[in-house]
């Protein structure tokens, strides 16, 4: 299934997106007993996705896509997005320049990068990204392929990563670069207000046969910048679960950002930062395209 959070007439509601006929079926509505927020259906498990299958399948209850307003999948999530840095190894050359100045320390890890995000900067499919909130003008975008965590859990064996996984969407890891450098941390250059847009659904894990074979593309302006295959990881999806899990529990909802290929804005010489009415769109089929405009 492909799952939605949408507004409608400022009520908020989950879904199931119908691509082939644009249509949303409305799950509060055709069934009554699920959640209107994304965070406790996931936490249901199997119950709600079978609720779900079944909303989907009596035909009722449907509005055209063009009625509702796409939120992002997930609008406030319980806690900090873990995010991957220099988990391509391509972008892991291309980040020691952006943000060391091309030190001598090795570019690529020995053990999985992680920073996070604040939910608070969470944004929708179709929002714009307030680039005038960076006072240093080096707004830049990150495409990347993002794990949403179902079953909880402590030590979870890399054997066992998969089972835990409910789904997967799309985040742009917005990031100011001259914070990002100046504070010698990732967080606050990465964490302000609209600098995660995610979206436009969670693709429930069954719908994706190999996750290793999907290709996650990033245009700015229709140009294609960041081409990058999921099978390229440097640390695959297993290993950043049992990573993270190690001596943390992991729960129902939890986002993991995987990392981001080369191409970013601050690789090029002179860097291409996100201009004022510059469009940003992410694309990894099965889950659809991520599209925002810097405002």
């Amino acid at each position: 299934m492909l799952l939605v959070t949408f507004s409608d007439g400022g009520r908020v509601s989950i879904g199931a997106l119908d691509r082939q006929r644009a249509e949303i079926v409305d799950l509060c509505a055709a069934a009554p007993q699920l959640p209107p927020s994304m965070l406790d259906f996931i936490a249901l498990g199997t119950d709600g996705l079978e609720a779900a299958r079944q909303a989907m399948g009596s035909g009722q209850h449907r509005l055209k896509q063009t009625q509702v307003r796409l939120l992002a999948p997930i609008p406030r999530p319980a806690r900090n997005i873990f995010c991957l840095g220099k988990n391509y190894l391509a972008h892991a050359h291309e980040v020691r320049s952006i943000v060391s100045g091309g030190g001598q320390e090795s570019a690529v890890p020995k053990h999985p990068v992680v920073f996070t995000k604040a939910p608070s900067c969470v944004v929708g499919p179709g929002e714009s990204i307030p680039i005038e909130l960076d006072p240093t003008d080096s707004v830049d975008y990150e495409g990347e392929f993002t794990v949403v965590i179902g079953a909880g859990g402590r030590a979870i064996r890399r054997a066992d990563a998969m089972t835990h996984v409910f789904g997967y969407t799309l985040i742009n890891d917005v990031t100011s670069r001259t914070l990002q450098r100046q504070h010698l941390q990732w967080f606050l250059g990465k964490s302000l207000d609209g600098f995660c847009p995610m979206g436009p659904v969670i693709a429930t894990a069954d719908e994706v046969a190999d996750v290793r074979k999907l290709q996650l593309q990033t245009r700015v302006n229709q140009e294609l910048r960041q081409n990058g295959s999921v099978g390229d990881l440097i640390f695959d999806i297993p290993t950043l679960i049992e990573t993270l899990s190690g001596g943390m529990t992991l729960e129902p909802g939890d986002l993991i950002a995987t990392g981001t290929p080369a191409g970013v804005g601050a690789g090029f010489d002179p860097p291409r930062f996100l201009n004022k009415g510059d469009t940003v769109e992410i694309t990894v089929e099965p889950i659809g395209t991520l599209s925002n405009r810097a405002g």
